[in-house]
């Protein structure tokens, strides 16, 4: 099964999104601090938007993350482990995988990450206000802020500020979460 983001989408999300800031793409390129020529790609369908780059386009439009990457969907929905669409960080052996969009007059996302024991995901600041909660499924992790960082168990939660910089890191292979983005 084909787990690869589904670019056709992405591509019209960024495209939409873009006008509707009314900018070009080398503005939104220059403001996302992305090379033009990915943001070309990317809203032509043809590029592989790294988790980071996808970040960097959802602040600069000041929408949540899932904008730019959630399919249309029905009001009944099962996301089965085995065909979420995963999208990798180019820094680190984590992924994320969007599994629940933010109804309108709400301001949330559920996302399941995956990791693998390495270099940490390196997260920017998300907009300001926006608050992470995270619910260790499997392995140990540690996260949170840049300095303040906790390590979790199995079953552990956390919730912090993500209008900063803040990571994620595996300790065990296969570690699993899940991430609430709360926008406000």
């Amino acid at each position: 099964m084909d787990r690869t983001p589904p670019l056709a989408a992405i591509a019209a999300a960024i495209r939409r999104e873009r006008e509707r800031l009314g900018i070009s793409s080398a503005e939104l390129a220059r403001r996302a601090g992305i090379a033009k020529s990915t943001l070309s790609q990317l809203e032509a369908g043809t590029g592989n938007p790294s988790v980071e780059t996808l970040w960097a386009i959802a602040v600069v439009a000041d929408v949540p993350f899932s904008t730019l990457v959630e399919p249309p969907s029905s009001p009944v929905r099962v996301v089965r482990a085995a065909d979420r669409p995963s999208i990798r960080s180019q820094d680190s052996p984590f992924a994320g995988a969007l599994l629940s969009a933010c109804p309108p007059g709400a301001r949330r996302d559920v996302h399941m990450i995956t990791s693998e024991p390495g270099e940490p995901r390196e997260a920017h600041a998300h907009s300001p206000g926006t608050i992470e909660h995270m619910v260790v499924a499997t392995g140990r992790w540690v996260a949170g802020p840049d300095g303040e960082e906790i390590e979790l168990d199995p079953g552990d939660y956390i919730t912090f500020p993500a209008d900063r910089p803040h990571r994620y890191r595996a300790l065990d292979p296969g570690a699993a979460a899940v991430l609430i983005m709360e926008y406000r």
